[in-house]
């Protein structure tokens, strides 16, 4: 692995970083979707350089914008796919029949969203309370009943709802550990906050998953940590909380829900804790030499997509995008891919109609707008969902298009 210039601090444990782990070039904030009056002005592009801390072997993205720039007004509506509140649901379920929990008890999700999960224990009775930093998103989550308090979670706050009695049975949170660069006002945080015998779960993508299945755009700057269990124990421990159990789950390429405790509950490590830890010290996690030969298979990706859009582009054919996720806006500027490429790329969120990809400035459009230009080829951006997006496109089918995943290899599907 190359070696960048020294003088970045590790943002868990202070050490100096002094290895990248895959440098994905220059790329624009990328839920910052673009209005037409702004395709004249200029756009700001940030380092994509990923690195790993070899004292504590955290993976992390350095912190080059205010947190508050990226999430006070952001575009990602959680009740968009149908397979995450599915997910949503499923867990609330899960979550009420192992810790019994009823309207004497309090959940507290941290980042939640639009409340897409917490309205799923109104039916059960269990009193919820969000916390969103993003005010147009806890906008919809109010209108579905759900309290939410436009803030950004940290020591501060946590200490302020402990002083008006708040305490926390469970807290929760999804895909949001890894974006919020003061990681050590945010575990505290929710230390805090947990009451006596409260369990804590937080689901975040796996590190193991995103190497072994190339799931490179997946990193940008809204993440600023890509997490293995060993770094998350290690984070966790230090703020007096135990990882105790683990479940592997299929969003987002593969993630992780982690329960955790307070330390001095001592609850014993389930068996799939410790068969998840033995597995990563088994792909060199333990080691940093063990993070190596990613970037490779990153540049080999960026090859084949460009060589089948050359072709295709080539043969004359027409090629849009489904799907306007983040991680689709990570890909499109590490290759290059404009409009040259893609005529436009639609999406089920109203909120990116009439806008235009970050860097890319390539049109987002309804769905409906595959059926009146029928292009050739459907490049599905968010392949974490291609399972539910290509039972959605089968109408597409009748003018004989094909459907492109990028990730983890480039795969036409007839």
């Amino acid at each position: 692995m190359s070696q960048p210039e020294h003088g970045v601090a590790c943002l868990f444990c202070g050490a100096e970083l002094k290895r990248s782990f895959v440098d994905l070039g220059m790329s624009p904030l990328c839920e910052s979707f673009l209005r037409a009056d702004q395709l004249d002005q200029g756009e700001t592009f940030y380092p994509l350089n990923v690195r790993l801390c070899d004292a504590c072997l955290l993976v992390q993205l350095q912190v080059y914008v205010d947190p508050k720039d990226i999430f006070t007004e952001y575009a990602y509506f959680s009740s968009f796919s149908n397979a995450w509140l599915e997910h949503a649901k499923s867990y609330v379920d899960m979550i009420v029949a192992r810790q019994q929990l009823d309207a004497r008890h309090l959940v507290v999700e941290l980042a939640s969203n639009d409340g897409y999960l917490l309205q799923w224990f109104k039916p059960h009775g269990v009193p919820v309370l969000g916390i969103e930093p993003a005010a147009n998103v806890a906008r919809s989550a109010v209108e579905k009943g759900v309290p939410t308090l436009v803030r950004f979670f940290g020591v501060e706050l946590a200490g302020e709802l402990v002083g008006q009695g708040t305490r926390a049975d469970l807290i929760l949170g999804n895909n949001v550990l890894a974006q919020v660069p003061d990681i050590n006002s945010f575990v505290g945080g929710m230390k805090l906050l947990l009451r006596e015998g409260g369990l804590v779960t937080i689901e975040f993508p796996h590190l193991l998953r995103l190497i072994e299945g190339n799931q490179f755009d997946t990193i940008y700057h809204e993440h600023f940590f890509y997490f293995s269990l060993v770094a998350a124990e290690r984070i966790f421990a230090r703020h007096g909380l135990a990882i105790f159990d683990v479940e592997e789950l299929w969003t987002h390429g593969g993630s992780l829900r982690i329960f955790a405790a307070h330390s001095e509950e001592g609850r014993a490590a389930t068996g799939r804790l410790l068969e998840l830890r033995e597995r990563e010290r088994r792909a060199g996690f333990h080691d940093p030499a063990g993070y190596g030969g990613f970037e490779e298979r990153v540049r080999a990706t960026k090859r084949d997509l460009l060589a089948f859009l050359i072709d295709a582009k080539a043969r004359g054919k027409s090629v849009a995008a489904y799907g306007a996720p983040g991680k689709g806006n990570t890909l499109l500027n590490y290759c290059g891919i404009r409009t040259d490429f893609l005529d436009y790329a639609v999406d089920r969120n109203p909120y990116k109609h009439g806008r235009f990809l970050p860097g890319t400035h390539i049109p987002v459009h309804p769905p409906e707008r595959l059926a009146e230009t029928k292009p050739d080829y459907i490049l599905i951006l968010p392949w974490n969902l291609r399972d539910e997006i290509v039972k959605q496109l089968a109408y597409t089918r009748e003018w004989g298009a094909k459907c492109v995943v990028p990730i983890p290899r480039l795969e036409v599907i007839d």
